[in-house]
């Protein structure tokens, strides 16, 4: 494979580890359907490296991903193979898991990943994020769905398995969002270091993950894998999939996309999101808020 052809990732490996990094900064390394595929086959490429012994995921700019691209590019091929333009329940379902297909990637691949998490980490970022094995944020990172308020469900729930159900349905619910501090305090992800320290810390994770057999690693990462999935992970994925098209049939969600079509896609989110304020929960402290929705009281 000719890694140096990607367009939408780079590739790098050194020192025992491929670095890939998220490159559309200009759209806050928003996930079309180009760049996962092109994650995808990086990923297989790294897993087919002896040199490598883990991945590294992170974002260029100012986030690590800021959700789906809902402006998608990709036009037709041209070839006279019918393609799914339809828009059932079916259709939509098979649309999302093609998505989640690639993503899924780095929980089957045999290597261990590490995700570096900055800035914005929303949506489809956090469905990117908790697919990897690891994952460690700056402080001041911002995670969480806002999208949930009223576009879909999540079509991937491996929040569940990381910071229980009492947390998953506090953020899931609301669409709110937690800082990369209360991230770690509630177990979404393993620690939150400043952000200034944030590439040194991964990069010693990975430096001490490359002293360990390749395979070693390979059998350790999937045994403990196959007790998630024998917890019920991977066959929830698939249904939380099919849940988030059947949430697509809401009027809410028709609402907020026929608004997107007709006044453009920051006026619905603007109007959406007005109501919550800064939209943070607050995992520690009691959450009083003024009159526009902030929190008086943050973390």
């Amino acid at each position: 494979m000719n890694t140096e052809n990607f367009k939408y990732i780079t590739y790098q490996v050194n020192r025992g580890r491929a670095r890939i990094t998220l490159n559309r900064p200009e759209k806050r390394n928003a996930l079309s359907i180009e760049l996962v595929e092109e994650l995808r086959d990086a990923l297989w490429e790294a897993d087919d490296n002896k040199a490598v012994h883990c991945v590294i995921l992170s974002g260029s700019g100012s986030s690590f991903c800021a959700g789906y691209d809902l402006t998608p590019t990709r036009k037709s091929t041209g070839d006279a193979v019918e393609r799914r333009r339809g828009r059932g329940i079916d259709d939509d379902t098979w649309m999302i898991e093609r998505f989640q297909r690639s993503l899924k990637t780095l929980w089957e691949m045999h290597k261990p990943s590490i995700a570096q998490i900055h800035g914005h980490c929303l949506a489809g970022g956090t469905d990117l994020a908790l697919y990897c094995d690891i994952l460690i944020c700056a402080d001041n990172a911002s995670i969480g769905f806002p999208a949930l308020r009223n576009m879909g469900a999540a079509p991937n729930q491996l929040w569940l398995y990381h910071c229980g159900p009492q947390w998953t349905k506090r953020l899931l619910l609301t669409g709110d969002t937690v800082t990369g501090t209360d991230a770690a305090k509630i177990g979404l992800v393993l620690k939150s270091v400043p952000e200034h320290l944030l590439e040194g810390e991964v990069e010693g994770l990975a430096d001490r993950l490359s002293h360990i057999d390749a395979e070693m690693l390979s059998a350790n990462k999937r045994t403990i894998n196959l007790g998630m999935e024998l917890m019920g992970a991977q066959t929830l994925q698939r249904l939380a999939a099919e849940n988030d098209a059947r949430a697509h049939t809401t009027q809410a969600a028709r609402n907020v996309f026929k608004q997107i079509a007709t006044e453009g896609l920051k006026a619905a989110l603007t109007e959406r999101d007005a109501p919550f304020g800064d939209g943070r929960a607050s995992v520690s402290t009691p959450e009083l808020r003024d009159e526009k929705g902030f929190l008086t009281n943050p973390d």
